[in-house]
């Protein structure tokens, strides 16, 4: 069963959902806005010690505490690590009162009828079983939606709530993330067939099984509100998708009930060569902006 404490946090809403879960593919380009080029440093491992220390830094910041940050979704190496001396999951809540996610799928399938499901995931269970046990709440996993595709869509969400009711099995609690690509002509006929579809799955869940979702902020404001009132429904988080953060957030403060969990538009401003004073403001400033815009709906 997930932890009482954690589920009244995030039901509660108080805040948003930091996104620290860059993969290897993302990883690059991540570091290059936080400031740190290719070629400062060589191979994966040089690589995801450079995104570790980031987001280390990120959660030390003395504004990175659950007053705001309601919970943050992690890299399953991340997890796997530590931050000041602690394994990362166990230091979020102990220590900075943020409920830990786990970033679970790995990556995309080729697209097919405008859609991208995710690839075959067979370590699943054993994943799941690890992040168990290091005091995860629950987990992450995104598919793509490129147009208003009916059949498309329909695959993507019964794929998610699949996987998703896996997930429940060991007691975590799914964000089911299908996102819908901010820059196309039918972006708004696609949010339509995905309402649709999403209400058909969560209709049939049973009592005990809940779930999160996480959404690219709709066309029409409170597009999804039938969704963050549903009873199987914990939480409905917004993602970015490549908005401004000022632009995110003024999307987000239309959509009542729903809260942020933004990634690039949560670093974006950061950089490593900041002095901690430098950084810890511009952070701090961030967190407050993202976290008015989420309590605001």
């Amino acid at each position: 069963m997930p932890n009482q404490a954690q589920m009244d946090k995030i039901k509660a809403g108080q805040g948003f959902i930091a996104a620290l879960d860059q993969s290897g593919g993302s990883t690059p380009k991540a570091l290059r806005l936080y400031g740190i080029e290719e070629d400062a440093y060589s191979g994966d491992a040089e690589m995801y010690d450079l995104i570790h220390a980031m987001r280390s830094r990120i959660a030390q910041a003395p504004a990175f505490t659950g007053e705001k940050v309601v919970g943050a979704i992690l890299f399953e190496m991340t997890m796997d690590r530590q931050i000041d001396g602690k394994p990362t999951a166990t230091y979020m809540w102990d220590e900075r009162g943020v409920v830990p996610f786990l970033k679970v799928d790995k990556g995309l399938a080729d697209e097919e009828n405008g859609v991208q499901v995710m690839k075959p995931m067979p370590e699943l269970d054993a994943l799941c079983e690890r992040a168990v046990k290091a005091g995860v709440f629950g987990t992450k996993m995104r598919s793509v939606i490129n147009a208003a595709n009916a059949e498309g869509i329909k695959a993507v969400v019964a794929q998610q709530f699949e996987v998703g009711k896996q997930i429940i099995g060991h007691g975590l609690v799914p964000i089911i993330e299908p996102e819908v690509t901010i820059s196309i002509a039918d972006k708004a006929a696609a949010e339509d067939i995905l309402l649709a579809e999403l209400t058909a799955q969560l209709d049939a869940l049973s009592d005990n099984q809940t779930v999160m979702l996480k959404l690219t902020l709709p066309e029409a404001a409170n597009h999804y509100k039938s969704l963050v009132d549903h009873p199987r429904v914990a939480s409905v988080v917004a993602l970015s998708g490549g908005y401004s953060r000022e632009e995110a957030n003024t999307r987000l403060s239309q959509n009542t009930g729903m809260i942020a969990s933004f990634s690039r538009a949560l670093t974006e401003g950061l950089s490593a060569q900041q002095s901690d004073d430098a950084f810890n403001g511009t952070i701090a400033d961030t967190i407050d902006s993202i976290y008015q815009a989420s309590i605001a709906g």
